[in-house]
């Protein structure tokens, strides 16, 4: 990520700048977040409520619930793609707009499943996705690490589990606990690295990309964290 900003004239990571100046891209970057979590949520609250969940959720699932998996996928790399290029605010904006609608929309067969199957597992995932979150972002705060390391692994575990969602809709197998497992994992790594980006990498016009970063990497965790809590009910 940050290799694509250095070639930007005046280029200048927010890690490199004066401590009130950072302090407040920080604190941009998790009001954004905070805002896009809300957002999704009576996005949800709005679905469920009007009864056109039910249907959208009937009509994605007659397809193949592996391709809603890749769905989920795929929109976090174009639209965290279309964030970190962007030349302007605005469309770092849209592009954060657009991928809490697709997430909000990708998650209504999910949710919908967990609320007739295990009632109570949303919930209960939401908790812990946030705890998970707390923990992991206080780790990449406060340990003074750099875990831009993290990235090339993503990456290839990205792909990694990406063919494993074809192979399974060409093949016709399911991805079970072991998988949910690998991919809460992967999600943890992934709000090490980006909150380590947030901290360090970031110019400072990107806070709102930055918020998209960590926005995917919060609804990874709880798409699989709430996976895992209905294949135990």
């Amino acid at each position: 990520m940050s290799e694509q900003y250095e070639s930007y004239v005046g280029y200048q990571p927010v890690g490199a700048l004066d401590a009130t100046r950072r302090a407040t891209f920080i604190s941009r970057t998790y009001q954004h977040l905070l805002g896009a979590i809300l957002a999704f949520t009576l996005i949800e609250v709005l679905l469920f409520r009007s009864g056109v969940a039910y249907p959208m959720a009937q009509a994605m699932l007659g397809t193949s619930w592996l391709l809603v998996l890749g769905g989920f996928m795929v929109a976090g790399w174009l639209f965290s793609g279309m964030a970190d290029r962007a030349e302007s605010r605005a469309m770092q904006y849209v592009a954060l707009a657009g991928y809490v609608v697709a997430e909000a929309i990708i998650f209504v067969p999910l949710l919908v499943i967990a609320d007739y199957t295990a009632p109570g597992a949303i919930q209960s995932a939401a908790v812990a996705t946030l705890i998970g979150f707390g923990g992991l972002t206080a780790i990449a705060m406060f340990s003074g690490r750099d875990f831009h390391f993290l990235g090339a692994a993503l990456k290839w575990a990205g792909m990694a589990a990406l063919a494993l969602i074809v192979c399974g809709v060409l093949f016709g197998f399911e991805l079970g606990t072991f998988f949910s497992v690998g991919m809460i994992a992967v999600a943890g790594a992934s709000i090490l690295y980006n909150t380590s980006n947030v901290l360090n990498r970031y110019p400072e016009d990107r806070y709102v990309a930055a918020s998209l970063s960590l926005f995917a990497s919060v609804a990874l965790m709880f798409w699989y964290v709430l996976r895992l809590f209905m294949s135990r009910r």
